[in-house]
């Protein structure tokens, strides 16, 4: 079994995730799965794992809380052409769901913010709908009790509380995070080296040292520069009484 799922906002703050599940074979993604594991045993066993998943959660006020799935579930089947009349959903498709929701985010949904509060009193100055401010705060307030310090609360009230990770996969899904790191970062590499091609020689010359010659004065640093000419030219003259 693999997935992968990224989270989305709804207007009223919840959180939805979409997810694209599969039954892989024996090796992976690159073998069927057996005969047995149909689309409508997928289909059932989700059904069955999001009703009876559970997660603990804090103590509040005496009341202890539980996390669970909500009522709203949609499973849809994702066939290929083989089974789909030959309007076949390919992989590009696919990713192109994904993406729609991952570029989505609790400023976008609900009207929120892009980045962390320093303190609460910024929450009067901000241009946000009274509900995003409403569940800003709460996610605030609870989150100076020592009981729940270990959520973080307050570090992720921008996200309505939500800390959790936009986007996972199970590793053998498709490639991993990291290679597509590595992948960025030698392309990054790759731009930032000037190279130059002789047509004669076929030769190319990779330009890879580099001198330091200096820097010039900021802005702020010429502006002090300036308003103190005055008095250094002054320097040394005798005061008068």
């Amino acid at each position: 079994m693999s997935f992968a799922k990224v989270a989305e906002y709804q207007k009223r703050g919840a959180v939805h995730f979409h997810a694209v599940i599969r039954i892989d074979g024996p090796t992976g993604g690159d073998t069927p799965p057996p005969p047995w594991a149909t689309a409508d045993l997928l289909t059932d066993a989700i059904r069955t794992a999001t009703a009876k998943a559970r997660v603990d959660g804090p103590t509040i006020d005496g009341r202890t809380h539980t996390f669970t799935f909500g009522r709203q579930l949609d499973v849809r089947t994702i066939r290929s052409a083989d089974f789909n009349d030959g309007q076949e959903l390919t992989e590009r498709a696919v990713a192109a769901y994904i993406a729609k929701y991952a570029t989505k985010g609790a400023e976008t949904a609900t009207g929120a913010l892009d980045r962390p509060l320093k303190f609460a009193a910024e929450l009067a100055h901000l241009d946000i709908s009274d509900h995003a401010r409403r569940l800003i705060r709460t996610a605030w307030t609870l989150g100076a009790r020592k009981s729940l310090e270990h959520l973080r609360l307050r570090a992720w009230a921008h996200m309505l509380g939500f800390r959790g990770h936009f986007s996972t996969k199970s590793r053998r899904y498709s490639t991993t995070l990291g290679a597509l790191r590595d992948a960025r970062a030698e392309w990054h590499r790759a731009q930032a080296t000037p190279t130059t091609t002789d047509p004669r020689t076929n030769t190319t010359y990779v330009l890879a040292h580099w001198v330091f010659a200096g820097t010039g004065l900021s802005s702020t640093e010429a502006w002090l520069a300036e308003t103190l000419e005055p008095a250094l030219g002054t320097e040394g003259e005798p005061t008068r009484g």
